[in-house]
């Protein structure tokens, strides 16, 4: 069996991962996949049988952008960066990989070069084929024309493949990145990564609630939530902010909001505030959720596609994963962009996903708790538009990865 390297950071969020974990998923079958994760490790996190996993010292940001935060063994992060080098090189040198798969960079983490370039460097070395693995929209900078000059001389030095995450008819890269024509690699769009409903995720999200009563939740409360899963007619209302480092305002005004729709429309909503949610809000959270018949405040759940798929409306940020959550359920959703650190990804998206009636955009103005409960109220009453896009992300990529790793062992 042919073996690939997957080297996916995440810093902020959970999106990289759980879309490079997905990606992996599908590999399993050509592939031995040996995946590198340079994040923090999330408790409860699946990863797919066939998947190894090497965690490197984690490193991550905060939604300030105060730089880089290192392992408290570390003195700094050239000494983080050297260790996790060390790793990436002794694990390259192991497997001798056919491919290795790196999830954004030189679109983005660059300032993870340090220990990057030596890994690309010994790669090509030793004959293994370098592909970029990235999203359908990129983050631009304040200097665009000098980010994209450098991004091209990377790609062209470094990388055999580029697989674009997404469909040109909705989202052409060329809207966040310009100069896909100066690359000298082949490019391919795959279609965008879709999770995929485990068998079983039903079984863990009803335990997920036995487990509720035992931290203290109310019988009613649980079986209110239950009904509302089994049987349509009650709308069941979902709120995630992916890993819950940003998105507090939108999780407040939920809340708020909860008091004034208790009244006026029969519902519950399951809200989570994602793994990386600070205790302090999250406990804020859960207190302010304590009276409320209609809500339920949670950290985390691996199973967030399983409730996404019965329910009648969702509310939360607009990422990568969670959007493709939406357009594969079809359900009714009110996305709110993340603007931090001047990053329109998600404006770009939610804005054009507006404008074909798929989902309602949140903006700055409508966190208002009586605004925003009329909104809720107004978007239940409406049937998203149906999409066409493409979906076939994992499939295309294990094709063209395959097609890949078969060229290479035929000039061997």
């Amino acid at each position: 069996m042919k073996t690939l390297m997957f080297y996916c950071q995440h810093l902020l969020g959970i999106g990289h991962l759980i879309r490079s974990m997905e990606i992996a998923r599908g590999l399993t079958q050509d592939f031995k996949v040996n995946f590198i994760n340079g994040g923090e490790v999330i408790d409860g996190f699946r990863v797919p049988p066939g998947v190894e996993v090497v965690n490197l010292p984690p490193l991550k940001t905060d939604a300030e952008f105060r730089g880089l935060q290192i392992p408290a063994e570390f003195e700094s992060l050239e000494a983080a960066m050297e260790k996790r080098t060390t790793i990436m090189l002794e694990l390259l040198d192991r497997v001798q990989p056919d491919v290795l798969m790196v999830e954004l960079f030189p679109f983005g983490r660059r300032r993870l070069s340090a220990e990057l370039i030596p890994l690309l460097e010994t790669a090509k070395s030793i004959g293994t084929k370098v592909v970029c693995s990235l999203r359908d929209i990129v983050v631009t900078k304040q200097d665009q024309a000098r980010h994209e000059a450098k991004v091209c001389k990377l790609m062209n030095r470094y990388f055999d493949l580029l697989l674009i995450h997404g469909d040109p008819k909705f989202m052409p890269l060329e809207r966040s990145f310009s100069r896909i024509k100066d690359l000298t690699c082949e490019v391919h769009y795959t279609g965008y990564v879709v999770q995929r409903e485990e068998a079983g995720d039903r079984e863990q999200k009803m335990g997920e609630m036995e487990e509720m009563g035992k931290m203290g939740e109310s019988k009613s409360k649980i079986q209110n939530l239950k009904s509302k899963i089994q049987i349509p007619g009650s709308p069941f209302i979902l709120t995630s902010v992916g890993g819950g480092r940003f998105g507090h305002e939108l999780l407040d005004c939920v809340v708020k909001a909860s008091a004034l729709l208790e009244g006026k429309i029969p519902h519950h909503i399951q809200m989570f505030t994602g793994p990386f949610s600070p205790d302090p809000i999250f406990s804020r959270l859960q207190q302010m959720a304590a009276g409320r018949s209609n809500l339920t405040v949670e950290r985390y759940t691996p199973s967030l596609l399983s409730y996404m798929r019965r329910a009648d409306l969702s509310i939360s940020m607009a990422g990568y994963n969670t959007t493709l959550n939406v357009l594969t359920t079809g359900v009714r959703a009110m996305l709110s962009p993340f603007t931090g650190n001047d990053d329109q990804e998600q404006t770009l998206r939610s804005e054009r996903l507006e404008q074909l009636g798929v989902v309602r955009m949140i903006r700055p103005e409508d966190l208002n708790p009586e605004r925003f409960a009329h909104k809720v109220i107004d978007c239940l009453g409406q049937e998203p538009a149906p999409i066409d896009f493409d979906l076939q992300g994992v499939e295309k990529t294990a094709m063209l990865l395959n097609t890949l790793a078969q060229k290479t062992a035929i000039a061997a």
